[in-house]
């Protein structure tokens, strides 16, 4: 029986990548929400300071990466990921010392929050160059894919395994756990081996970075005429999907009187049609082709959120939630690795550091501008209307997606026009 193209060996290399990233990913979802619980049971936070926490952490980490991406982009890729993993080590092991000498507070959780999400968006841009060093074109999409399905993997199995830790240990012991996934991270990056030459800059680029530099991968990114698309829609509909969580979690978690194990399970199980879309994404673009598949996803993951509107007691309402969030997560499951693809075949290897570093840096402030909006709309409306009106939104945004297929891709140096 042939093997196919799904389950092939990608080489030992991205092995330990993928083994890397698999780690690091399930510390992040095992401490999620660690900073909030930490500000609410240990430090007796406000409501004020907790939202303060969760928006400005990754706000400020989105201004900090700025000049990331252009001092990544000529830099041996590894060692700046290893770097990047024990920074986040660091800053994440300062949060269980201060605590054990009783000097931990809102301040230090919000300096952590900003070196981590500074080194995410670094750790992030060096991880494209490298993955796309590291695989073949044609195996660039099979990468991609088992990236998703490891990202919905430990999305499901991270936080109820972090629940049962904070119930033990206490909140604190989930970013230790956490730091040390970056420290085993880290080790994983180290095994790759090989030679990884110097990425040379192009002729006549100056030696020092520029203030203009700063802005080279949006500039990319909009002459591109497959990204520049792309690019608004995948902002928009991400920023609105995580606008609506913490309404929904009003929500379900106030006047409808879920408990807080049945609002886990009513986004832990949906996870599911994460690998289920993750493993279909190469058989469907075998048989449809890329561009048909990522048009047809992305227009089936804007056709979700209104119905979380409807959301009511009892187990209706949570069956309901889970029917929504499976399909919204299974099209996902299936666009995310198509695009993802897309991207990096549409970007030269001496820009790709500085594309996904525009790219994640204005992702992260997107979301926390969206989400403290639809915190305000909320406020002056209710949850369930605030949820409404981002479900409407979001069934426009497959008016952003590119119509033409356009390949073949773009030549190496040079933006297209």
């Amino acid at each position: 029986m042939p093997v196919t193209r799904t389950r092939r060996s990608l080489g030992r290399q991205f092995g330990w990548l993928w083994a890397a990233y698999a780690v690091s990913t399930l510390g992040t979802w095992l401490a999620f929400d660690a900073f909030a619980l930490i500000a609410i049971f240990v430090l007796h936070a406000g409501p004020a300071e907790v939202s303060a926490l969760a928006a400005a952490g990754p706000a400020v980490a989105a201004v900090v990466a700025l000049p990331l991406g252009p001092w990544v982009e000529f830099r041996r890729k590894r060692p700046v990921m290893i770097g990047m993993d024990l920074i986040r080590f660091a800053a994440l092991m300062s949060v269980p010392a201060a605590f054990a000498l009783g000097g931990l507070g809102i301040t230090q959780l919000l300096v952590v929050s900003v070196l981590v999400g500074a080194a995410d968006i670094a750790f992030t841009a060096a991880g494209g160059a490298c993955l796309k060093a590291l695989v073949r074109p044609e195996d660039l999409l099979v990468a991609n894919g088992r990236f998703e399905s490891t990202t919905w993997t430990a999305t499901m199995l991270g936080p109820p395994l972090g629940g049962v830790a904070v119930a033990v240990f206490g909140p604190v012991m989930t970013v230790v756990g956490n730091a040390v996934s970056y420290l085993l991270s880290a080790a994983g990056i180290r095994a790759i081996g090989g030679e990884e030459p110097r990425p040379a800059p192009p002729a006549g680029a100056p030696a020092r970075l520029r203030f203009g530099d700063l802005f080279e991968g949006w500039r990319y990114i909009l002459a591109d005429a497959e990204l520049r698309p792309l690019f608004a829609n995948t902002i928009l509909v991400n920023g609105l999907i995580m606008a609506t969580s913490p309404l929904l979690a009003v929500l379900m978690l106030g006047p409808l009187g879920f408990t807080p194990w049945q609002y886990g399970l009513a986004f832990a199980v949906p996870c599911a049609g994460g690998l289920l879309g993750s493993r279909l994404a190469p058989r469907l673009v075998e048989r449809f082709g890329q561009h048909r598949v990522m048009l047809t996803a992305g227009v089936l993951r804007a056709c979700w959120l209104p119905w979380l509107a409807l959301v009511h007691s009892g187990t209706g309402g949570l069956v309901l939630v889970m029917a929504v969030e499976f399909g919204l997560i299974t099209c996902m499951g299936v666009f995310n690795p198509v695009f993802a693809t897309r991207r990096l075949a549409r970007t030269p290897q001496d820009r790709v550091a500085r594309v996904l570093s525009a790219w994640s840096v204005t992702s992260k402030a997107s979301i926390a501008a969206l989400t403290a909006l639809w915190g305000l709309l909320a406020a002056l409306t209710d949850p369930r209307t605030a949820l409404v009106a981002a479900g409407l939104l979001t069934m426009t945004t497959p008016l952003l997606l590119p119509r033409r297929d356009r390949t073949p891709e773009p030549k190496q140096g040079a933006p297209p026009g």
